[in-house]
């Protein structure tokens, strides 16, 4: 069991806080907090939910905790406690916090628990005008424990009406692009895709993955200029791949979606790999996503596959592609961002 969080100390500290029969967390930790809550509740219905399919995998192992991981909350009936991890966007918790709302009534009680530096003081702020009380209950290792009564409930959760359509430019290639909040650089072109996109000659037909797909920009421009490619998208995030699927299909292309922890629920091997990388979970720098990935992505390649990744400078990627290839080009590079490629012999 991993060390619990700051957030999940805080809760716990507050356990008179964390009773009810019908519970639901909401972005939960991949700490031991799950089960001290069954503890705490050995007869409640607890059911657990995650954008992040790593945190689901972790919250199935927990005996007597029913977990779900999609885009949207399920459709739970009587909850009565909601605690939900506040996330380092804040569109995200604005666009979650309608969605609890149209799943409780005014009976339920919302715990909202954060890291400062994560922004969870403008949970206060979110939320004051939709519902009838709200309370700082605690304070303490550099988190904040919230309490929101009396919930005004909203009619209907629709994502759609959450998503942002925007326009991509690059490379010769002009077309639209779908987001929701919670994606990875939400309503626009990162710089580094965008020097992977300038930085991108690819066979014209194959079986091609995007490792961290995000919106489906990387996929809708290869499809664009390749239509007989056979495309996946990898992500470990469903909001993602709900913006991969509406990205893909405002610009007439389909793909494989893979809903995935690194590339452990990945089946088969392609032609190109292409890749914009992670190094975040949550508000921390994690390393160990994009190592993991050059480590075990050649066991996914065959021979003469290429493999082409976008990544900032001041990682030390080379050497890792080097010790698992033989070798590794730097293709572009700028003051913030270098394109690597690599080639399975």
């Amino acid at each position: 069991m991993q060390k619990l969080t700051n957030p999940s100390l805080l809760l716990l500290r507050n356990e008179e806080e964390l009773t009810g029969q019908q519970i639901l967390v909401i972005n939960h930790q991949r700490d031991g907090f799950l089960s001290e809550l069954k503890q705490l509740n050995p007869q409640a219905s607890i059911s657990a939910f995650s954008y992040d399919f790593a945190a689901h995998q972790v919250a199935e192992k927990v005996t007597n905790i029913t977990s779900y991981v999609s885009h949207s909350l399920p459709a739970l009936d009587n909850i009565d406690l909601v605690i939900y991890y506040y996330p380092k966007s804040k569109p995200e918790a604005q666009m979650m916090f309608d969605n609890i709302r149209a799943l409780c009534s005014e009976q339920t009680r919302l715990l909202v628990v954060g890291e400062n530096k994560g922004g969870v003081k403008s949970a206060e702020k979110q939320l004051q005008d939709n519902c009838e009380a709200h309370y700082k209950l605690d304070s303490a290792k550099h988190c904040i424990l919230y309490e929101f009564a009396q919930l005004q409930p909203l009619s209907h959760f629709d994502i759609a009406n959450y998503q942002q359509t925007f326009s991509i430019n690059v490379a010769g290639q002009q077309f639209d692009a779908v987001s929701v909040p919670g994606v990875f650089n939400h309503g626009k072109l990162d710089v580094g895709t965008k020097l992977l996109l300038e930085h991108l000659e690819l066979p014209a037909k194959g079986c091609m993955l995007d490792f961290g797909c995000g919106a489906g920009i990387i996929a809708t421009f290869v499809l664009n200029q390749s239509p007989k490619v056979r495309f996946s998208c990898l992500d470990v995030n469903a909001l993602a791949l709900y913006a991969c699927e509406q990205t893909l299909h405002l610009n007439g292309h389909k793909a494989e979606l893979v809903l995935s922890d690194g590339l452990r629920q990945l089946k088969g091997r392609f032609d190109a790999i292409i890749s914009n990388p992670p190094f975040h979970t949550g508000i921390k720098t994690d390393y160990d996503i994009a190592e993991g990935f050059i480590k075990g992505v050649a066991d996914h390649m065959g021979k003469g596959s290429q493999l082409r990744i976008v990544a900032n400078s001041f990682l030390k990627y080379p050497p890792l592609i080097e010790a698992r290839f033989g070798q590794c080009v730097t293709l572009a590079k700028n003051t913030k961002f270098a394109v690597y490629q690599a080639r399975k012999n």
